[in-house]
């Protein structure tokens, strides 16, 4: 897949200098990046919709003592 972006003048200097210092293209790390971080952001927005969800009252909370207990991890 193709995929343009536009990144900040000091951003583009640092990739284009790791890429020459290291011998790999900018595309080898910017896909790194993305992978690195796309899990964090899945996660942060399913978190901020969890909330909405629970302010909205359309889910409820479990407390800590149950899911310890769920899992056998009471200590």
């Amino acid at each position: 897949m193709a995929l343009s972006i536009r990144l900040p003048g000091d951003v583009e200097t640092r990739l284009q200098n790791l890429a020459a210092l290291t011998g790999r293209s900018k595309t080898f790390y910017v896909t790194e990046a993305i992978i690195e971080h796309l899990d964090d952001l899945e996660d942060l927005y399913l978190a901020e919709q969890r909330l909405i969800d629970i302010r909205a009252g359309k889910s409820q909370t479990v407390p800590l003592e149950e899911v310890m207990k769920r899992y056998d991890m009471e200590g």
